[in-house]
């Protein structure tokens, strides 16, 4: 269980780097960001698969079928609406939605799985929800007026992309249990393969509805070394090496810790941010940030705990399901 904690985490923060594109990519999009790091994750892929010839060859047209469906829905899907609701919904609302994606994981995981009773996990809940408010809403009073009209589309857009993330996540845990012998390595790269299939079946409908800067500033080194260098080392980094910690972290814990553990994304993200804008964070953020990290450690020492015995575990979850003291 340490071990897949740290994955977990290692996966949070490798994540969290892709805040920060925006600011070291220059006059591209993020669309242009997105298919030079998809298709390098899927070439990435490619070789991974070819190294393991003897296990893609016991895989069934399911495994593929499993894997390539979460690439599309956890990375391009969820991608596509990030984006999407911050072009509507601004750079600080679409974040500030996001952040509940540990929160609804950690709720929908608990009711799938009920690995835990319910009054055992809502204190570090709590301070998940609390932690999360106290960094956005610093950004929130900073933000402009947003008009209405664009709200209408970008907070749709931000729900969809937190019910992707929380469909993936719950998807990727069912999908492993029932394949407990799986090469987390393996279902990586099958992940990955699906995101640059998906990404590139996007490329024909993104430049027809101008998302793409690639075509008028081209990718000569000059002007796209830092697109080029950035997307590539965030495909390895980020995509293949988040998606490989989280799978790994996946086949260990439950789901409900591990979207505990996702609260170290925003948590770093912001930090990122700090250094990138060259500012010390407010008593907010840093109040936030601070009560993020205890609701983390609760939520450990809560799935780390050994039980009395499991008559006691049984009789409380129990009695959390019938509502009774």
């Amino acid at each position: 269980m340490l071990m897949g904690i740290a994955a977990a985490v290692l996966a949070a923060v490798s994540w969290s780097m892709s805040f920060i594109v925006p600011f070291v990519i220059g006059e591209y999009s993020l669309f242009d960001f997105a298919l030079v790091e998809f298709v390098v994750s899927g070439l990435v892929s490619v070789l991974l698969l070819w190294r393991n010839a003897a296990a893609i060859r016991l895989l069934s047209p399911a495994d593929w079928f499993a894997a390539c469906s979460l690439g599309v829905i956890g990375y391009v899907g969820y991608f596509l609406a990030v984006m999407g609701a911050a072009v509507y919904a601004g750079p600080v609302i679409a974040p500030a939605f996001l952040g509940l994606v540990p929160v609804v994981l950690a709720v929908a995981g608990n009711v799938r799985q009920h690995t835990v009773p319910w009054r055992t996990l809502a204190v570090p809940l709590s301070l998940a929800t609390l932690g999360l408010l106290l960094v956005n809403g610093s950004a929130f009073a900073r933000s402009g007026v947003v008009e209405l009209r664009s709200l209408l589309v970008g907070i749709p857009l931000a729900i969809l992309a937190v019910t992707l993330w929380t469909v993936f996540g719950l998807m990727n845990q069912s999908a492993l249990a029932k394949r407990p012998l799986m090469d987390a390595g393996v279902w990586t790269a099958l992940i990955m393969a699906g995101a640059g299939l998906a990404m590139l079946v996007f490329l024909p409908i993104g430049l027809l509805l101008g998302l793409f800067e690639i075509p008028r500033l081209g990718l000569g080194w000059g002007v796209a070394a830092p697109l080029l260098i950035w997307g590539t080392a965030l495909a390895i980094v980020a995509n293949v090496g988040g998606a490989m910690a989280w799978t790994f972290a996946s086949q260990r814990l439950p789901v409900a810790l591990c979207a505990q553990l996702i609260t170290m994304e925003p948590t770093c993200a912001t930090v990122l941010g700090l250094l990138v804008h060259r500012r010390l964070p407010s008593v907010a953020e840093s109040a936030g940030m601070v009560v993020l990290l205890i609701g983390v450690l609760i939520a450990i020492g809560i799935f780390t705990r050994p039980a009395t015995s499991a008559a006691e575990a049984a009789l409380v979850l129990a009695q959390d399901a019938s509502g009774e003291d």
